[in-house]
This record gives C-alpha cells, sequence and structure tokens, in this order.
C-alpha cells in the first residue's frame, strides 16, 4: 500500500446547492482530481502508449458536510493492484482542521481503449503506485 498523496483545493460556488453544502455528485469529481493529480505526481499521466483506467465501481460515504469556500485535503492511498485493477482510497479532510467528510473507494480497470477489455497493469506502473511485483493479487 502507498502513503497518501496529499493535494489541496477550494469549495467553489458552483459546487454547492441551495444550502452552501456541497452537492452530492460533485464528490466523484474531487476523487478525480485527486486521482488525476496523483497519476502527474508518480509520472504515469504522461508514460508512452495507452494508459487507460476506467472506473468499475464508486463508492461515497458522506460523513461531514463540506462547504463554500472551505479547504479541503484530499488525501488517496491504493490499497490493492490486481492484475487488471486496483482500489483506490480517496478521503476528504477539512485543510484547516483535518476534519474528516468523506471517503471515495474507487476500483478501476485498466482497458484497451480499441476493445474495451481489461489489460495487465504493467510493473512500471505498479512501482510507482507504491507495489512491488510481489505484491500483486492474481485478481
Amino acid at each position: 500500500m502507498s502513503y497518501p498523496f496529499r493535494h489541496v483545493f477550494r469549495v467553489r460556488y458552483a459546487e454547492v446547492d441551495p444550502q452552501s453544502v456541497v452537492f452530492n455528485s460533485r464528490y466523484l469529481e474531487y476523487a478525480d482530481v485527486l486521482v488525476t493529480e496523483f497519476f502527474r505526481d508518480r509520472g504515469t499521466a504522461d508514460l508512452p502508449g495507452d494508459l487507460e483506467f476506467h472506473v468499475r465501481r464508486a463508492e461515497v460515504d458522506y460523513l461531514v458536510p463540506i462547504r463554500h469556500d472551505e479547504l479541503i485535503e484530499g488525501r488517496l492511498t491504493v490499497e490493492h493492484i490486481g492484475n487488471s485493477s486496483m482500489t483506490m482510497l480517496v478521503s476528504l479532510h477539512g485543510a484547516d482542521d483535518g476534519s474528516h467528510r468523506a471517503d471515495i473507494r474507487l476500483v478501476q480497470v485498466r482497458v484497451d481503449l480499441a476493445t474495451g477489455k481489461p489489460l495487465r497493469i504493467e510493473d512500471e506502473v505498479r512501482a510507482a503506485y507504491g507495489f512491488a511485483s510481489a505484491e500483486v493479487a492474481h485478481a
């Protein structure tokens, strides 16, 4: 398991409902921002060839409301890498007080864009995400 990758962002007006609380669908957008920044940080956003992951499952646990103009710290941990899939946990926290606001668990599958079929995650990518080949389950 990799250590948590961290990224801070501010909640914008367009992301909240009339009660100034972040609208529920935005949480998956926040998870996408964290995944993108994680890929960039680990150097896999620009690997040669097509490194394409599709979300297979997304679960959101809403714990404490996030409000307009708050600074939020997202923490991403790769929990597991299988043969063609990986599980990521994105946890959202108040950047000022560390309060735990939400957990988002994503299962992503590496796919071939032309066929949509699963592809093996290469050892180079596993290493970038904090996993050695021996740690990989054959899933």
